[in-house]
């Protein structure tokens, strides 16, 4: 389970949420980069609690999101009213993207923001904006530095957000992404040096879904060539540690086309890929 702030008096996540949708009120007209995550969500909210119709949630159409992801995504806007729509990406037509250096994340937030700043012409010259949190400045986020380049707005940053206060106060607004596990794209479950493919990441997407089917809710399923590496959150790992469960994970893993199986008894945690750059874990 995700958690909430709840040591924070009412009245100072509040003050920070009403300081937001000042922010968003003066900028008259946004795009949010909405991926479906807790983040992204809370501030599509936001944005249309703020601006109605002259806020507009932009969904990357890319191979490397999750159907499920996307599905999700249809399935909040639709509960709460956001405009939405899709605009697709091509960060696998870019050599430096499939290369997959530890710049990977970079050039697939620059073809986004790209996309998304050709797209604001034909909206009224929105101000574009995305989610990233005040927990987010210390973490190595290359797309950090293209949303630099592209002069994306971090409202959230502005208004002093953390992660557990986004996960409070979209508790508090009752929205589903309240606890939602962290999530990101396809093609980071692919360590640095190894090319991003279609297939791979498609590969580790059906394992996913898979992973979800047997009950699990937070993990992640690294691809390591021959080998698939699975981490599994520490309050879950008692439940992977079963003879039973090792036989159902070799059944689903070895019909992907993995030759070896294993489970990384550290667990999960974000980032464990950027462990071999010697950085701070994203």
């Amino acid at each position: 389970m995700a958690s909430v702030v709840n040591t924070l008096p009412v009245d100072l996540l509040a003050g920070k949420q009403e300081a937001l949708l000042d922010s968003l009120r003066r900028m008259g007209r946004v795009i949010v980069a909405f991926s479906g995550g807790t983040d992204s969500a809370y501030l599509a909210w936001a944005a249309t609690q703020a601006l109605g119709d002259d806020a507009l949630a932009i969904t990357a159409d890319s191979a490397s999101i999750p159907e499920s992801h996307k599905r999700d995504a249809e399935a909040f806007v639709r509960q709460f009213g956001i405009r939405h729509q899709y605009i697709e990406t091509r960060e696998f037509e870019n050599p430096d993207y499939i290369r997959n250096d530890a710049n990977r994340c970079f050039h697939c937030k620059d073809e986004l923001f790209t996309r998304l700043t050709e797209f604001r012409s034909r909206y009224g010259d929105a101000t574009v904006i995305y989610g990233v949190n005040k927990d987010d400045l210390g973490d190595y986020r290359p797309g950090q530095n293209a949303a630099k380049k592209h002069e994306v707005k971090a409202p959230l940053v502005e208004a002093g957000l953390t992660k557990s206060e986004i996960r409070e106060l979209s508790r508090r607004a009752n929205l589903p992404t309240w606890d939602r596990p962290a999530a990101a794209c396809l093609s980071s479950r692919v360590p640095y040096g190894t090319p991003v493919t279609i297939q791979t990441i498609k590969t580790v997407e059906v394992g996913e879904e898979e992973m979800k089917a047997l009950g699990f809710r937070q993990f992640r399923v690294r691809f390591h060539g021959e080998v698939v590496r699975l981490e599994i959150a520490p309050e879950e790992m008692e439940r992977a540690l079963s003879l039973e469960m090792a036989r159902r994970f070799t059944a689903i893993f070895k019909a992907l086309g993995f030759k070896y199986v294993t489970l990384d008894l550290e667990g999960y945690r974000q980032g464990s890929l950027n462990e071999v750059l010697g950085l701070k874990r994203a």
